[in-house]
């Protein structure tokens, strides 16, 4: 890794347990996995005392109690004015240092629901300095092997041409950091290549793109169309959270109706069945390829800590992933990668005939 980082000794993740839509039947299993899989790893698990018994002498885990749950259905109001001792808020705590003392945890995890982790999060975090909005990014495969980190996706429907920008440069910062590329090419979602299409935002974000990539700040391919993404022809793309919602979803949706296909044609007559066995290799090979559970763990960027999110639904296999992800990022300071570039980027803006300021 570059930039002066060198990899952390001991990764230490804060486990929202009761979050999600299956909860510790789910967290726990996954938690245990990781630990297995992890042996510099240590895990804070978070939850309602008698969720968490099964963890109990479990080693490099240590327990904290919560007495309440952020439910899938509670609204944001709830999680942040009520539940002010939820499993998720508690959870948060452990990455926010307390006074001149380093954090409890290097990295918090939580299978909650979204716009209460997003709110509690940018509450007792705070954003960093430089970012007007937190982002949602998180990667999807493409042909090429590997895959395509977009951001944002979801937490910001209404995005201005220096949002867009700031969702870059923290992207980059994320690809760097997880990815191991010190200058990861960046894409601006549009509906065709040309400079000149698209709304007033996108057009305005191009440019500031294209500046920033001329003072040395990011790595601007240019526009990008939809099917780039799984084309990888970018390692990052920039959108804002309304359309990386619904590309998300739609490409979620794809990936069960693949699992669905397989499964309705092995229970046609003899004649579907037997074709469907000759391709069964190349079928599962796609499947895996595409399974949204190897992709879980988006990461929530911009604040004063890092804050992975996993699928509500996610099974212990698709939870672990996300476990996973924090630990990459936390591993390879990924906090401090996104302050610094933030910083360069805030440093250009302020020095005369520079780049617009964020």
């Amino acid at each position: 890794m570059s930039g002066g980082f060198e990899r952390m000794a001991a990764v230490r993740l804060a486990v929202d347990c009761m979050g999600g839509d299956h909860g510790p039947a789910v967290t726990l299993p996954a938690c245990r996995a990781f630990l297995d899989a992890h042996p510099d790893a240590e895990l804070i698990l978070v939850g309602l005392p008698e969720a968490l018994r099964p963890a109990a002498g479990w080693a490099r885990c240590t327990l904290v109690a919560a007495t309440e749950v952020v439910a899938m259905e509670d609204p944001v109001e709830v999680a942040l004015r009520r539940k002010k001792d939820s499993s998720m808020r508690v959870a948060i705590a452990q990455v926010k240092p307390d006074g001149q003392e380093p954090p409890a945890a290097d990295a918090c995890v939580s299978a909650g629901n979204t716009g209460a982790l997003m709110a509690v999060a940018r509450y007792v975090l705070k954003t960093l300095d430089g970012i007007d909005r937190p982002a949602i990014a998180t990667v999807m495969p493409n042909r090429l092997g590997g895959y395509t980190t977009v951001l944002d996706l979801g937490a910001n429907v209404d995005c201005s041409a220096e949002h867009l920008l700031q969702f870059a440069l923290m992207g980059s910062a994320l690809v760097s950091a997880v990815g191991g590329r010190d200058e990861p090419s960046v894409g601006l979602l549009n509906v065709g290549e040309e400079a000149i299409k698209g709304g007033e935002t996108i057009k305005r974000a191009g440019e500031l793109l294209r500046e920033a990539h001329a003072a040395g700040r990011l790595h601007f391919h240019g526009n990008v169309e939809g099917n780039d993404i799984f084309k990888g022809t970018t390692d990052i793309v920039v959108c804002d959270g309304f359309v990386g919602n619904v590309l998300l979803k739609t490409a979620e949706g794809l990936a069960s109706m693949m699992g669905e296909f397989i499964r309705e044609e092995f229970s046609r007559g003899p004649g579907s069945r037997l074709a469907a066995i000759v391709a069964l290799p190349v079928l599962r090979r796609f499947k895996a390829r595409v399974d949204h559970r190897r992709y879980n763990g988006a990461a929530l960027l911009g604040l004063r800590g890092l804050v992975f999110k996993s699928h509500g639904s996610a099974d212990a296999y698709a939870f672990e992933q996300a476990l996973g992800r924090a630990y990459d990022a936390a591993h390879n300071h990924l906090l401090q990668r996104v302050q610094a570039r933030i910083a360069a980027a805030c440093a250009l803006a302020a020095a005369p005939e520079a780049v617009p300021a964020l």
